[in-house]
């Protein structure tokens, strides 16, 4: 993995990253490394040889790129029910790593990796680092949870690499951070864009300007988010927001990033193979068509991840971007196929709710969605927080705000839904990913 590898604190830059590769240089080397993988997960995890044998398939009929389709897929539930340890490609004495997620569905989802894993992981944050202009000198405020979730270590190992000063500061505790941004003299935060909107809340509230700090970058994931938040970030801190994506079941954040043209996020290919298929049928897409991401980990070592169904929907475009960059671009991931809820026979994604209400002056990007059931029929009531302004005006002023609303979440998804305005600071806020459904159908 050496060729992977960019010493980043002593002289990184950019341009010598494989971002940049002749296409067919990293053709080649993708195919090298899916049939190094291929054959390592055959000889090491017992389902995947399983699945294999069922379709008479052996490592050695993958001869192009094109027959990764011929291998089977893997999916959340594989991990469940391999708990913990059924995936592992390497022994134990190997592995120097394990995180998990939170398990609220059951059985935690378990990650592994060896040390060389550690270090692919660390070499593609700093490029995702690298790509949002950072660099060595820079103060990064890391406000990502550690633990066992992948995002604070992720973000923690990929900004040391790059040569900058990291503050371990994790999430929570608002004051304290805001705190840190201002006295630090912090130049990038790395949070969920839900987080970063509440601390601007409180920063109002304690009478700081983030506009008068040297904050410069947010790098910003594990939610889907609107280009309309985004706009929202940057008028109300003079920030640059960049969306950053990744999965724990994959590698962690660091899959793919924006770079400052801001026309998709950057995939590193060389490490994680992308394919677009029908969410239905599992078949590929036409070129540009969306549909949902799968992924193979072509490095991966401990836990290889093969045609990894992500359930996140997006396009793939593989024209050069004008950055100069040669990898793939992802479109920014709105909403993802098991978040979309039907009702009344009309499919909803949390996103278009969003959308839709950033377009209203007077609104704040605070909501949640309130699913009921009255006499069988599903409801939906949006209760979304408008500026301390309307509570103070005419009556008349509100329902008018209120019937705006209405009409913008209609014409966006073809519902009808109530909408309850509420006073600032009404909905709870997260310090992790924003809890936007409140389902009591079934209450």
């Amino acid at each position: 993995m050496n060729e992977l590898w960019c010493d980043s604190g002593r002289g990184f830059h950019p341009a010598s990253a494989p971002d940049f590769l002749p296409v067919e240089q990293l053709r080649d080397l993708q195919l090298r490394r899916l049939r190094s993988v291929v054959q390592r997960s055959y000889d090491q995890v017992k389902l995947f040889r399983e699945r294999m044998e069922a379709r008479n398939l052996l490592p050695a009929d993958i001869q192009r790129l094109e027959d990764i389709k011929r291998l089977p897929f893997y999916e959340k539930s594989d991990l469940r029910d391999t708990y913990p340890f059924g995936l592992f490609a390497s022994p134990m004495q190997e592995i120097v790593r394990l995180h998990a997620s939170s398990g609220t569905t059951g059985k935690p989802i378990v990650v592994a990796y060896t040390q060389e894993d550690i270090d692919v992981w660390s070499n593609v944050m700093v490029r995702s680092f690298a790509s949002c202009g950072l660099h060595r000198g820079d103060i990064i405020q890391n406000a990502y949870g550690y633990g066992l979730f992948t995002g604070g270590l992720g973000a923690h190992y990929g900004a040391e690499a790059l040569g900058a000063t990291v503050i371990p500061i994790s999430g929570g505790n608002t004051q304290r951070q805001i705190m840190i941004l201002k006295d630090f003299s912090v130049t990038a935060i790395c949070c969920t864009p839900s987080y970063f909107l509440h601390i601007l809340d409180q920063s109002a509230e304690m009478k700081i300007n983030i506009k008068d700090l040297p904050l410069r970058v947010g790098v910003f994931g594990a939610e889907p988010w609107t280009e309309g938040m985004r706009e929202r970030i940057q008028a109300e801190s003079n920030i640059e927001a960049y969306d950053i994506y990744g999965l724990s079941e994959i590698i962690g954040p660091g899959v793919a990033i924006e770079c400052h043209k801001h026309s998709g996020l950057h995939i590193f290919e060389d490490v994680f193979y992308p394919e677009i298929v029908n969410i239905h049928t599992g078949e590929p897409v036409p070129e540009g068509a969306e549909g949902e991401l799968v992924l193979t980990t072509l490095t991966k070592q401990a836990m290889p991840m093969i045609r990894y169904r992500t359930h996140d929907i997006t396009r793939l475009c593989r024209e050069r971007c004008a950055c100069g960059r040669t990898i793939a671009r992802i479109e920014r991931i709105a909403r993802r196929s098991d978040d979309m809820l039907i009702i009344r026979g009309v499919n909803l994604y949390p996103s278009q709710i969003e959308s839709a209400l950033l377009k209203v002056e007077g609104t704040l990007p605070h909501y949640q969605l309130i699913l009921k059931r009255d006499k069988g029929l599903d409801q939906v009531e949006v209760d979304v927080e408008v500026t301390s302004e309307f509570f103070s005006d005419k009556i008349s002023a509100m329902e008018d705000l209120q019937q705006k609303l209405s009409h913008a979440i209609e014409n966006t998804t073809g519902l009808r839904v109530d909408v309850r305005l509420v006073q600032p600071h009404t909905i709870a806020r997260s310090e992790g990913k924003a809890k936007r459904v409140i389902d009591k159908r079934n209450l």
